[in-house]
């Protein structure tokens, strides 16, 4: 098979597992070129609905984890439909990319595991990630991917981390109680610009804990109730203004987190014809 194709990878949780499957599977083949397309948190059938359009557009090779049986028949059956091959992750992906390709497997053990340009590129991200980390070097802000801007303690750094090892480019930058947000942050048109919350008991929590590690015991404007509601509810506002998509952090998991960013990021690139 000559040129590269299309893979679409699609999971009802973070999608980890499935992500280093297919990375394994694709190591067994050498010179092939893919283009990955990853769903995360597919749950619902409109969210499903999305996916599938995305792989009518650019048809391939489908891998899936989908634990909701509904989901996972009307997947295979708009898979079906299409003429596109379609398979859970835990029926044999090493065999069916060989079929697809036409070719055999090299049986390369760690291949996955080999120094190439996504390698590379996951060092880049980090690299750029740490020094764009809290609102730092805000002049180089719009060479970002994403950037994550919300309250204290809403995980953005964590999140940012999570993005650079899947070599994206990420920056966070906090939004402080009356204080403007930075010019370069209003102006950038780039990245994609995600605002984090969470809900005012679960943000005084975390933030307490916080003080604690810190051995800071008094009580401050930093976790009194009447304070933090006014803050979260200061910046739900700014996103709505701005136009920014916003998370609800308060139950998730940095994996979760990231996977929506993934998921707001990969809608973001399909509308301007970029990919997935």
């Amino acid at each position: 098979m000559s040129g590269p194709f299309h893979l679409h990878l699609i999971s009802d949780a973070t999608g980890e597992t499935l992500n280093a499957i297919a990375k394994a599977a694709v190591a067994q083949f050498e010179g092939v070129e893919v283009r990955e397309h990853f769903y995360a948190l597919v749950r619902s059938r409109r969210q499903l609905e999305r996916v599938v359009e995305h792989i009518r557009d650019e048809p391939g090779l489908v891998f899936f984890t989908l634990v909701n049986p509904e989901l996972r028949r009307e997947l295979e059956a708009q898979c079906s439909q299409m003429k596109v091959p379609c398979q859970g992750v835990l029926d044999g992906p090493i065999s069916m990319m060989g079929k697809f390709l036409g070719s055999a497997e090299t049986h390369r053990p760690g291949g996955q595991h080999e120094v190439d340009q996504r390698y590379l590129q996951r060092i880049e991200a980090l690299n750029f990630t740490i020094t764009h980390d809290d609102g730092q070097n805000l002049d180089g802000i719009n060479d970002a991917e994403v950037v994550l801007t919300g309250a204290s303690r809403t995980s953005k750094t964590p999140t940012c981390v999570y993005l650079a090892i899947r070599g994206i480019r990420a920056a966070n930058v906090p939004i402080v109680p009356n204080i403007p947000l930075p010019a370069q942050l209003l102006s950038a048109t780039k990245p994609l610009v995600v605002g984090l919350w969470a809900s005012p008991d679960r943000l005084i929590q975390v933030r307490r804990n916080r003080l604690q590690t810190l051995g800071e015991v008094r009580d401050t404007s930093y976790i009194d109730l009447e304070n933090v509601r006014h803050e979260v509810t200061a910046t739900r506002k700014l996103f709505d203004q701005q136009g920014w998509p916003a998370i609800d952090v308060s139950r998730r998991s940095v994996e979760e987190t990231a996977a929506a960013v993934l998921n707001l990021l990969g809608d973001r690139n399909s509308r301007r014809g970029d990919g997935a």
